[in-house]
């Protein structure tokens, strides 16, 4: 009845691996008739099977717990597939986990160094467009100054010309008219000199020819004493020249002054003048030069700002590139590490419970 009932039900008695062990099944086989070794064949059967259905419920529980469609999938199989099949299966999945554990560690180091890489180069790349942006800018700002002080120095320069030029106009026609004035009043003067000698003459005889007339025995009545006509007199003609011969002398010396005035007026405004427009000329050309260095840096600049954006375009594109299986994987690297290595520990778990090593009875 026990042997019966220990055949038929796996708890009867004792454990499933004693029956089916070498020890019962195999002697069975070479000394127990047919009918036992029938028995012994089921029993094995019925012990492969009922450890392929723990196999199965365990790995179950396991991909529950994990989140895990490799062993949701390998416990579907368990249960229908024939058991060495299924061990097969078991431990090329372990070898499979393994290889992908081997190749994922392989590109996590090629994932680290290519998005540290990446990572410095989009550095060193924005870096270098927001310089090479602000030096443009600096550039640009520098050159409009630089041609407004050109073109404000050249307006200037040209009002300096005009100046001089109006100035020179003025004091050639200052002097022309000086000069005039100044010889006019000269012959002037030569002419009531030139008067006044022949009216002193004429009045010097006129006094002679009255002196020897009052020596005669009876001098006329009308001359008391000699004659010197109206030389002396106020507003007479010799002192009406003298005025006229003075106001001409001081109108020639007026003029000499003015002119000598003038001319050290307009030599001096001509040199500051000449001082600064040679500073302001100087100093166009200084800016013009500048100017054109600043705009071939420009340029420069330019072209290296397009470069270095396109090499930072590359890099952002290569990053994009690397995210989806670098960066973007859903579960963390180590996450993915930790529950693939509870898949292999509950898959060499489940060969244990195959091969009998723990049925947990």
């Amino acid at each position: 009845m026990c042997l019966r009932s220990f055949l038929t039900f796996p708890k009867c008695g004792g454990k499933i691996e004693i029956i089916s062990s070498n020890a019962v099944s195999g002697n069975a086989d070479k000394h127990l008739p047919g009918l036992v070794q029938t028995s012994f064949a089921q029993l094995r059967a019925q012990s492969t099977s009922a450890n392929q259905e723990r196999v199965a419920a365990y790995l179950q529980r396991r991909a529950d717990t994990l989140g895990s469609r490799v062993l949701s999938a390998l416990a579907v199989r368990v249960s229908s597939d024939p058991f060495a099949k299924v061990k097969k299966m078991i431990k090329d999945l372990i070898v499979r986990l393994m290889e992908e554990a081997n190749e994922e560690a392989e590109h996590k180091g090629w994932c680290d160094t290519e998005l540290s890489t990446n990572e410095q180069t989009r550095k060193e790349k924005t870096a270098a467009v927001e310089t090479l942006h602000a030096e443009i800018d600096e550039l640009e700002a520098s050159i409009a100054k630089l041609t407004e002080d050109i073109t404000d120095l050249t307006a200037a320069v040209a009002e300096l010309d005009a100046a001089m030029a109006k100035a020179t106009k003025l004091r050639q026609e200052e002097k022309a008219k000086n000069t005039e004035t100044i010889a006019d009043s000269q012959e002037a003067q030569t002419a009531v000199a030139q008067a006044l000698t022949v009216l002193k003459e004429f009045y010097a005889k006129a006094a002679e020819a009255t002196a020897f007339l009052q020596q005669q025995p009876e001098a006329p009545e009308i001359f008391d004493k000699p004659y010197q006509g109206m030389q002396s007199e106020n507003g007479g003609v010799v002192g009406m020249l003298e005025v006229i011969e003075s106001d001409f002398a001081r109108l020639e010396a007026d003029t000499k002054a003015a002119e000598a005035s003038a001319q050290k007026e307009y030599d001096t405004f001509m040199t500051d003048s000449q001082v600064d427009k040679t500073k302001k000329t100087t100093d166009i050309e200084h800016k013009t030069a500048k100017k054109q260095d600043e705009e071939q840096a420009l340029t420069t600049k330019k072209s290296d700002l397009e470069g270095t954006q396109k090499e930072l375009d590359a890099a952002l594109a290569y990053f994009d590139k690397l995210k989806p299986s670098c960066v973007d994987a859903g579960v963390s690297y180590e996450d993915r590490v930790a529950r693939r290595k509870e898949e292999i520990e509950s898959l060499q778990e489940a060969l244990k419970i195959l091969n009998g090593e723990d049925l947990g009875f």
